[in-house]
């Protein structure tokens, strides 16, 4: 049974609250139990699930391997769970997670339709002040921000919503109860990852499809099937090898690395080893390929023309092919996306493809949708326009630390951190999946699962030895912000405007988000830290 939130009442103390209740916020929850902590963790949505929760849109699937992307910790888990496709839709990776939740006990200390909104500091006694949305007041030892790298929905910045007639939709804030566009006339408002997912889904449905790009993505062929008896009992049978090589692999996922460059090798090499990338269905199969996808222009440009090649050979109208081909950056600089059906989805009489490139969107109508070529009448609009990535979720809490500073105000110019884990100045206030670590360049499901484990050992060696306090040293966060940055710069992420870089979001610091020496090496880092004592936080004790 769920909690529900409690009247207003004295501040309740426990040694560690969870901001959150997807994969990443229940893992951490059963890991304090572990160590005997009482712990409570806080969703702002009516039931657990986090992004799968809320991302309920037409086509919404994951774009990495069901049985990638799951969790490890538990041999017994991975053997009695049967996933049926080979990318999970949203309802049964929800049915997942609730299955995990039932069966390690955690929904009791989950406190439903909660929204964290302030969280403060007290210097002298070493402990957090959680405020929320039902005025519930909770202290804490420890707070955990598993709010998630993509759960900030971002609002296309068009004026006019309010006056629209119709049903106006974002994609990450579904109605449970679903929505039906038969006989509708429908837009589409983006075409990143959630939009090219569930334009072919809508398609299907609608009486006529309206989708309006700005950028055209790249988007690779999922192959998406039902999963066979014989492929899940063969992983089955050596899943704790497999899991050991998922956590030392560099992005969490197994593969066998490539070796050469895209340049090494002459036309036809290239166009036979890209073929079978885009056969093989998988998000990162064209990376795979070849050692300098990502960091050599030229060779970025041999995989991005091989994809562009086979829109046009997807695509029947030459016109419509050229606008959703992507020219403007090159591959996988902006998340790539996984598809079924996507480029040929245009092909259908009813579907058409607005360039906001070329006919800037101007306002939303009470029919419609202007651009500068004239009005779109529709009946139904649907927002796909992405997320405030990686810094959203946590800036959305007011968060003070040391000296009355807020969250904030230290990442007005970017985001700060120390192993994209502590801010300093904010003792014992850890992130999931936040800024500067590798998140979303990597398998969620592992890079969440390292993170959980480190925090929850940086805890349980405060417990051992009586310390109240971990600060990350502004040295060291100093430093991690450079790495972090050095390491983008060995690619070719930092020159495009996208949300790794926070560019989709007016007034954000343009700044690259995520740690891209990949999983493997951040892991070894952190394990040298908590190895060496600590090195880089500053361990204390209350005067108590």
């Amino acid at each position: 049974m769920v909690t529900t939130p409690d009247p207003p009442s004295a501040p309740h103390s426990v040694d560690a609250v969870v901001v959150g209740a997807g994969l990443s916020g229940l893992y951490q929850l059963h890991r304090l139990r572990e160590l005997g902590l009482t712990a409570m963790a806080f969703e702002a949505g009516d039931d657990i699930g986090g992004t799968w929760y809320w991302n309920r849109y037409p086509g919404a699937r994951c774009d990495i391997e069901s049985m990638s992307y799951s969790y490890s910790f538990s041999p017994e888990l991975d053997q009695e769970w049967e996933w049926s496709e080979r990318y999970a839709s949203q309802p049964e990776i929800l049915r997942y997670i609730h299955h995990v939740a039932d069966r390690f006990d955690l929904r009791g200390d989950v406190v439903l339709g909660t929204r964290v909104t302030r969280a403060v500091y007290d210097e002298d006694r070493h402990f957090w002040r959680i405020s929320t949305n039902t005025a519930r007041v909770v202290t804490a030892r420890f707070v955990i921000l598993a709010t998630g790298c993509m759960s900030a929905p971002k609002a296309p910045e068009i004026p006019g919503a309010d006056s629209f007639t119709g049903q106006i939709h974002h994609t990450a804030q579904w109605p449970h109860e679903g929505v039906s566009f038969t006989g509708r006339r429908v837009a589409v408002i983006g075409t990143g990852c959630s939009g090219v997912q569930a334009i072919p889904v809508i398609a299907a449905e609608a009486a006529a499809l309206t989708v309006f790009q700005r950028t055209p993505a790249y988007v690779l062929p999922a192959h998406n099937r039902p999963l066979r008896t014989v492929e899940v009992k063969e992983l089955k049978s050596h899943y704790p090898q497999f899991r050991q090589a998922q956590r030392s692999s560099r992005g969490g996922t197994v593969f066998e690395p490539p070796t050469r460059s895209a340049l090494e090798a002459d036309e036809a090499e290239r166009t036979a080893s890209y073929e079978a990338a885009w056969d093989s269905g998988l998000l990162n199969g064209l990376l795979r390929t070849y050692t300098d996808i990502l960091t050599d222009g030229t060779a970025n440009e041999t995989a991005a023309e091989f994809i562009r090649s086979k829109i046009r050979s997807i695509v029947t109208d030459p016109a419509t092919a050229e606008l959703l081909s992507p020219r403007t950056f090159p591959f996988a600089t902006k998340r790539p996306c996984l598809g079924t059906g996507y480029y040929a989805t245009y092909n259908l009489p009813h579907v058409r493809l607005v360039d906001l490139r070329t006919t800037p969107l101007e306002t939303i109508t009470p029919r419609g949708i202007r651009t500068s070529d004239g009005e779109h009448i529709v009946d139904t609009i649907v927002l796909a326009t992405g997320f405030d990535a990686l810094t959203g979720s946590q800036l959305a809490i007011d968060i003070v630390g040391k000296g009355g500073v807020s969250l904030r105000t230290k990442w007005a110019d970017g985001p700060r951190n120390y192993l994209g884990l502590v801010s300093s100045g904010f003792p014992n206030l850890f992130t999931v999946l936040g800024p500067l670590s590798p998140s979303v360049l990597t398998n969620i499901a592992v890079s969440l699962e390292q993170q959980v484990e480190w925090i929850t050992d940086c805890i349980n060696h405060l417990r051992e030895r009586g310390l109240t306090e971990i600060d990350a040293t502004p040295r060291a966060e100093a430093d991690w912000s450079t790495r972090v940055a050095e390491l983008a710069a060995r690619t070719l992420y930092p020159a495009v405007d996208s949300w790794y870089t926070g560019a989709n979001v007016p007034g954000k610091p343009r700044v690259f988000l995520a740690y891209a020496g990949g999983l493997d090496r951040y892991r070894e880092e952190c394990d040298a830290v908590s190895r060496g004592g600590y090195a880089g936080f500053v361990l204390s004790a209350s005067p108590s």
